[in-house]
C-alpha cells in the first residue's frame, strides 16, 4: 500500500494546542466499523457505550519529565530530551543545537544540582551523556526536567500533570498515551459500576512514535521497537472476557500494539514482557482487540494506518473527513473516537 492512501486535508488550527478545563468533556465520534456509520457523542458518555463483561486495557505508563534546559562549559544554553536510560547514568539523548555538543562537552542543570559529560555521538546523530547528581535520578528529573510536548503543540503546558492519564503509575514514557487522558476518576468509577473490568498494560512510548513514514510503499517502513509489558492479573482478565463472550477494549494504539504483540491465533495471552515493534496496516489479522477508543491522528502516521486496519481504510477516512467538517481537535489534547 501507498503511503499516500493515509493522508487527508487537515486545517492547522483544528491541531489542539491546550486540553479542555474538563477531561471527559471532549468530543466522542461513534464508528461502527461493519458499516462505516457515524454519530456524536461525548466522552462522558463511553459509560453508556461499553456493556457488562467487557475489559478495559489501558497503558499506565506514566510520562518522564525528559526535557532539560541547561548552559554549556561556554555559557550557551543548550536542551538535553532523554531517550533512552542506558544504566550507571548513560542516557542516549537528543541535544540541541547538536553542533555544539560534541563528546567531552561538560553540561550543568539547576545551578549545578545535576551537572553531566557528553560521552560519545550514537548512530543517526543522537548523544549518550552521563549524568552526575546526588540521590535519586527520578526525584532530579522531576524538580528539573519539563514535559516533552509533541512537536506539533507550541504552547506551553500550565499543568504538567494534564499530559498524564489519572491511572499513570509506571515512569518511562516520552510521550503520553494520548487516548487515556480523557479519562477521570469519576467516570472510571462509573464504568466500573456497570460491570466492567479495568486492567493495565505498561508500554513506554517512545519518540519513534511521532517518527513519519518516509517510505512511498508502507511496508518497506522500519517501525521503531517499545518495551511493553503485560502483567499476570491482567492476562487472566483478557482471557476470561474473552471466555465470556465480552470484548476486549483497548484504550488507545499502545494498549492495542502490547496485546496484539503477544496474543496467541485464539485471543488468548499469556503474562510476559518484552519488546515489540509490531506495524499494523490493513491486511492485519487482530487476535485479541475487539474495540478502540483512540484520538485523532497525523495524516500518513503508522497510527492512522492502524486506525484503518481496524476499521477500514475507507471508512477511517470518511470518518475523519467528517471530523474535520465537524471541527472536531485532532491529536494529543483533541477529541476521541469508540470503534466497535
Amino acid at each position: 500500500m501507498k503511503k499516500s492512501d493515509f493522508y487527508f486535508e487537515l486545517p492547522e488550527e483544528l491541531i489542539a494546542q491546550t486540553p479542555l478545563e474538563k477531561r471527559d468533556s471532549s468530543r466522542l465520534m461513534c464508528l461502527d466499523r461493519a458499516t462505516g456509520e457515524v454519530t456524536h457523542r461525548v466522552f462522558s458518555d463511553l459509560a453508556e457505550l461499553l456493556q457488562p463483561g467487557d475489559c478495559l486495557v489501558m497503558n499506565d505508563s506514566r510520562v518522564l519529565p525528559a526535557r532539560l534546559m541547561g548552559t554549556r562549559e561556554t555559557g550557551g544554553a543548550v536542551e538535553v530530551l532523554l531517550l533512552r536510560d542506558l544504566g550507571g547514568g548513560r542516557w542516549e539523548c537528543l541535544t540541541r543545537p547538536g553542533r555544539k555538543t560534541k563528546p567531552g562537552t561538560h553540561l550543568t542543570f539547576g545551578g549545578g544540582e545535576l551537572t553531566a559529560e557528553v560521552i560519545s555521538v550514537a548512530d543517526g546523530g543522537n548523544r549518550i551523556i552521563e549524568f552526575h547528581y546526588e540521590g535519586i535520578f527520578l526525584e532530579v528529573l522531576e524538580r528539573l526536567g519539563k514535559m516533552p510536548l509533541p512537536p506539533y503543540i507550541k504552547a506551553e503546558l500550565e499543568d504538567s500533570e494534564r499530559y498524564q492519564t489519572v491511572y499513570s503509575r509506571e515512569l518511562g514514557s516520552a510521550a503520553a498515551p494520548t487516548a487515556g487522558l480523557h479519562f477521570t476518576r469519576e467516570l472510571l468509577d462509573k464504568i466500573a459500576a456497570k460491570g466492567v473490568r479495568e486492567c493495565f498494560v505498561t508500554l513506554h512510548v517512545g519518540l519513534g512514535t511521532f517518527r513519519p513514514v518516509k517510505e512511498d510503499e508502507i511496508e518497506d517502513h522500519d517501525m521503531h521497537s517499545e518495551f511493553c509489558i503485560v502483567p499476570e492479573e491482567t492476562a487472566r482478565i483478557i482471557n476470561e472476557t474473552k471466555q465470556n463472550g465480552g470484548r476486549v477494549v483497548c484504550v488507545g494504539t499502545t494498549s492495542c500494539r502490547t496485546i496484539e504483540s503477544f496474543a496467541s491465533a485464539d485471543g488468548t495471552i499469556a503474562p510476559t514482557s518484552g519488546w515489540t515493534n509490531i506495524f499494523i496496516y490493513p491486511g492485519y489479522k487482530f487476535k485479541c482487540m475487539d474495540a478502540l477508543v483512540t484520538n485523532f491522528h497525523l495524516p500518513e502516521s503508522t497510527l492512522v494506518m492502524l486506525v484503518s486496519a481496524f476499521a477500514g481504510r475507507e471508512h477511517v477516512l470518511n470518518a475523519y473527513a467528517e471530523a474535520v467538517r465537524e471541527r472536531y481537535r485532532f491529536f494529543s489534547f483533541g477529541d476521541a473516537m469508540f470503534i466497535s
